[in-house]
């Protein structure tokens, strides 16, 4: 309980943070939405399922991904400007780490809830089926971002992040591929300790 406690605490910490003096309040909404949905969600089944102390811990650094994204604009990330200039990019590359954790993070939610609910028998398809989930889930958010960019115009920009990068839908999704891939490689062993606490 103290562990879960403290993840709050963390939360509300960033999410202040974030919402003091963003650099665009729409786009701080738009980027910050989708942490308060799974804090939300996350308590409300909080007494129904329980996950592993790895699943709460990833969502959170998930979450504080996004409030700082949508605290600066995912363009204007302080770091990764000065990254990019170290580097000679033409880009602020911060989308990208948020892409690459679309996957990562998502990886290990989807592949406790279809152990421990038992959605599949066979354990050789698992990873398969994780790396679609993930696949699926970015698709969506990319559909999801097409679609604000249509409803709201030139005030979806800092939202959608391109930089004028054509590829970037693209290769968004690939990073979220990859991500999802290195959480199963690096994170299974523990992520399966871990789930021995519930069976």
């Amino acid at each position: 309980m103290k562990f879960k406690a403290s993840l709050i605490v963390v939360f509300m910490l960033f999410f202040i943070w974030s919402a003091i003096n963003p650099k665009e309040y729409f786009t701080w909404i738009l980027e910050v939405f989708p942490a308060i949905v799974i804090l939300i969600v996350l308590i409300l089944t909080n007494n129904n399922f329980k996950f592993t102390n790895l699943a709460y811990f990833l969502m959170l650094a998930h979450s504080i991904i996004l409030m700082v994204g949508g605290h600066y604009t995912y363009a204007e990330v302080p770091l990764f400007d000065w990254l990019k200039e170290i580097a000679g990019q033409d880009r602020n590359n911060y989308d990208k780490v948020g892409h690459f954790a679309q996957g990562f993070i998502p990886a290990i939610v989807a592949r406790e809830l279809l152990i421990r609910k038992n959605v599949i028998f066979n354990k050789s398809w698992l990873n398969y089926i994780v790396v679609s989930i993930c696949l699926a889930f970015s698709a969506f958010y990319e559909l999801l971002e097409w679609a604000v960019a249509e409803l709201t115009g030139d005030s979806a920009e800092a939202f959608l992040g391109t930089q004028g990068y054509i590829w970037d839908t693209q290769s968004d999704m690939l990073l979220a591929a990859i991500g999802a891939i290195v959480a199963l490689v690096l994170l299974a062993k523990l992520h399966d300790e871990q789930l021995k606490n519930f069976n």
